[in-house]
């Protein structure tokens, strides 16, 4: 957090480009902007840009503002609600100026390991006084540079793959209209694995698609990622005895999870409960909204290196979902599930960019809403070594 000298200093600062002070509070465009900007950090200072609100832009005055607690969780939705992707890494918090000129509540983002960062499918860049999207040559310098970060399996080459092992169609017709901003479609006459390689899903050094693409466009994901399924089985009393019915979910990723999806809605029981004389609900064995958002955090964050698939099995009292890998990153016990951390980065930003997720690191907290909302109980974690499970218990 910024001392209240730091915070003056960028307050009265009104040349640099690590700073953006406004008095407006709704101006949801121009933080997401600004947010974006700071993210990619064009100008690759390696250090944080600032948001800064309650602060006049033309004078770097405060203006008295009073920060709520309702404005500050605004903010902090805005590195997470899935519109800038990959989401920004943010700290939001408030300060009250000694001087009793008001608050100022600050967002502090910090650059992005994995740029470009994409407000609408718009790469918003800041590079000296210039605001603006990137042009091509600054769109490869972005790439560039995460290329040469550390980089998680997802975003690794699949050596051996070609572009001929991708169903196109899918990433042109389907997600690279969702992911990219119309009026940068139409100005777009890049090859196709630049254009692949933008969004992370194509190696230009190796000269191959990335694992990334491989799970959402490959015309056979099981060829290169031999577990990268799930395994549904259905087992007709509370232990493993007996002979469960089975179903295997596999293909690309848009596909499987279209299917996944259909079958949750279907695989709950439901009975009608009263609520007052002349209205009743349904209460559900396990609410699908549950069980659709623990799966699809299964599949943000499984390990596709390990040679096991997700394994997603029916008992006669509980439901249970075990995906290969530990926590990951930050998160541990203690800090689960407030602390999220991306194994998957390119993976997770496609679920919410094809609509299978809503809000980053919220999958969990959802799924625990729907089931108090049902009348069940909460639903439980296993923080394994070389797993991560959880437990549904069926409303008693």
């Amino acid at each position: 957090m910024l001392t209240e000298q730091q915070l003056l200093a960028l307050m009265s600062d009104l040349e640099s480009f690590r700073v953006e002070r406004t008095t407006s509070t709704t101006d949801s465009d121009k933080f997401r902007d600004a947010i974006c900007a700071f993210a990619n950090d064009m100008p690759a200072s390696k250090q944080p840009g600032y948001i800064l609100v309650g602060v006049h832009d033309k004078t770097g005055r405060a203006n008295k503002l009073k920060v709520t607690d309702n404005l500050l969780q605004q903010l902090t939705a805005y590195g997470s609600d899935g519109m800038i992707l990959p989401a920004p890494a943010l700290v939001v918090y408030k300060h009250t100026l000694a001087s009793g000129d008001g608050d100022v509540a600050v967002v502090e983002v910090q650059p992005s390991h994995q740029p470009p960062v994409r407000y609408r499918g718009r790469i918003c860049i800041r590079n000296g006084p210039r605001k603006g999207v990137a042009n091509e040559t600054e769109e490869r310098l972005l790439i560039e540079r995460r290329t040469a970060a550390v980089k998680p399996f997802d975003t690794q080459p699949c050596i051996g793959s070609t572009l001929n092992d991708l169903a196109l169609d899918l990433f042109l017709n389907t997600y690279r209209v969702q992911a990219i901003a119309p009026e940068v479609l139409q100005e777009n006459n890049r090859p196709i694995e630049q254009q692949l390689a933008s969004l992370r899903l194509f190696d230009l050094a190796r000269n191959c698609p990335t694992y990334a693409a491989i799970l959402l466009f490959a015309k056979d994901p099981l060829r290169w990622l031999s577990h990268a399924f799930i395994q549904f089985l259905r087992f007709p009393s509370t232990t493993m005895d007996g002979d469960p019915e089975a179903k295997r979910f596999t293909g690309d990723l848009l596909t499987l999870l279209r299917e996944l999806d259909t079958f949750v809605r279907t695989l709950p029981t439901a009975r009608p409960v009263a609520v007052s004389a002349l209205r009743e609900e349904n209460i559900y064995d396990y609410p699908p909204i549950a069980i659709r958002e623990l799966l699809m955090n299964a599949v943000a964050h499984r390990s596709y290196e390990a040679a096991s698939p997700i394994r997603f099995y029916q008992f006669a009292d509980r439901i249970e979902i075990i995906n290969p890998g530990p926590l990951y990153g930050d998160a541990t016990p203690a800090n689960f599930p407030r602390q999220t951390s991306y194994r998957n980065p390119v993976v997770a930003e496609a679920l919410a960019i094809l609509g299978f997720v809503n809000q980053y690191g919220r999958g969990v907290l959802r799924a625990q809403e729907a089931l108090k909302k049902n009348g069940s109980s909460d639903a439980r974690f296993e923080f394994g070594d070389t797993f991560f499970g959880v437990t549904i218990p069926i409303h008693p």
